[in-house]
């Protein structure tokens, strides 16, 4: 979608985005269910540069709604602030549109090393050795980045 952003203002130039990807703990990935419905759901992810990777059981209703729609949307929150007496919120966002794929072989396992990198970067060790055990037993899922905005209110 490529619908003009309404506040232009608050848009954030791709670096600031990238790091609001690089940051995000987890972030939510939207999709359409068979029946056009929408499907949100939080996620953990790696961000890569042109791809975002995640992992997830080897089945499951996601999958399922992914291999069906495979384009997707994929949104992080980074630093909010209620601000009650402006009856607003300080905020930072990025949005992510791209379509997935499940990834395999070697791009299977760089998916699989940068969450661990991300989310266990004192353990490599024990992670690329949980890598090797799991790794029949998960898939991992690659949005190729199509579009990314980034918006934040400072």
């Amino acid at each position: 979608m490529n619908r003009p952003m309404r506040k232009q203002d608050r848009s954030l130039n791709n670096e600031d985005t990238v790091e609001i990807l690089r940051q995000g703990e987890y972030g939510v990935l939207s999709m359409s269910t068979p029946e056009n419905e929408g499907y949100g759901v939080p996620i953990s992810y790696a961000y890569a540069g042109d791809a975002i990777y995640f992992h997830c059981a080897t089945e499951g209703a996601k999958l399922d709604f992914l291999r069906a729609h495979p384009h997707a949307s994929f949104c992080v929150v980074g630093k909010t602030e209620v601000l009650p007496a402006k009856f607003s919120t300080r905020f930072e966002s990025a949005i992510v549109a791209g379509t997935i794929t499940e990834a395999s072989g070697d791009d299977k396992r760089k998916g699989l090393l940068l969450l661990v990198e991300k989310y266990s970067p004192d353990y490599m060790k024990e992670g690329k050795a949980y890598i090797d055990r799991a790794f029949d037993t998960v898939i991992v899922l690659k949005m190729k980045i199509e579009s990314l905005t980034g918006k934040a209110r400072k």
